[in-house]
């Protein structure tokens, strides 16, 4: 049995975001609780409706569906409805769901829906949790390689992949879910930062107030800092003490 996702439409189209609801309604499992133009709009939406699954446009004016989840304090599946194709590949970089072009096609629309409770919610209960000195035995790329799990920098979503960082500036595409990677990881020393983000503390330098409330933190060894959002941040100082 399908269970029921609290959707939000964000598009600074109002009649794209008429069309896409209306396509909506004939999904039993889909309420859309709410809509949003632009980034500032959606921010507001996301933080009093707490949506499951956010229907995002890219371009929009100001700042970019990109923006917004840079900054979202939210766990929403993100599925991504724009006029341009050239964006697919970022898209699976901040771990979205699905990438639908406009004007949207019912069966793509049912294939995405249809993942919302699909095997990508992939089941962790039956593997075994990492301790900071074990190794794993996974293919990287092309090659299998055994990897230190104290040598893990960060874990970064790529689609289907994982991109990992290693502490000998190595990185690496590997068929692992971010979900796995959270649940498998000791949580002394890795935490979730970001939605498509998972960082080694051990190698933290620096951390940085940014804006809305969000952080960067800079990394030994990586030289661009990753962003940690304010709900993350939250849980990170819980389990700091």
């Amino acid at each position: 049995m399908s269970q029921s996702h609290r959707a939000l439409v964000v598009d600074d189209e109002r009649l794209a975001r008429n069309d896409l609801i209306s396509l909506l309604k004939s999904y039993t499992n889909i309420t859309v609780v709410g809509e949003a133009s632009d980034v500032n709009s959606a921010l507001n939406a996301i933080e009093k409706l707490n949506p499951d699954v956010i229907f995002l446009d890219i371009q929009m004016p100001g700042q970019t569906g990109f923006d917004l989840l840079n900054i979202a304090d939210t766990p929403a599946k993100i599925i991504f409805v724009t006029a341009f194709d050239e964006y697919a590949l970022r898209a699976f970089e901040v771990n979205a769901l699905d990438y639908l072009l406009k004007p949207v096609n019912p069966k793509r629309l049912k294939d995405a829906i249809d993942k919302l409770d699909g095997p990508g919610s992939d089941d962790t209960s039956k593997l075994r949790k990492l301790n900071y000195d074990d190794r794993l035995f996974l293919q990287v790329n092309s090659n299998m390689k055994f990897i230190k799990i104290s040598e893990l920098i960060s874990i970064n979503a790529s689609g289907d992949y994982s991109e990992i960082m290693l502490a000998d500036g190595h990185k690496g595409l590997t068929v692992k879910s971010m979900r796995e990677w959270e649940f498998r990881l000791p949580e002394k020393h890795f935490c979730r930062v970001h939605r498509s983000a998972i960082i080694n503390l051990e190698f933290v330098t620096k951390v940085e107030k940014w804006f809305n409330n969000s952080y960067q933190l800079h990394m030994k060894g990586v030289e661009a800092p990753i962003v940690m959002s304010r709900r993350y941040a939250s849980k990170l100082k819980e389990m700091m003490g």
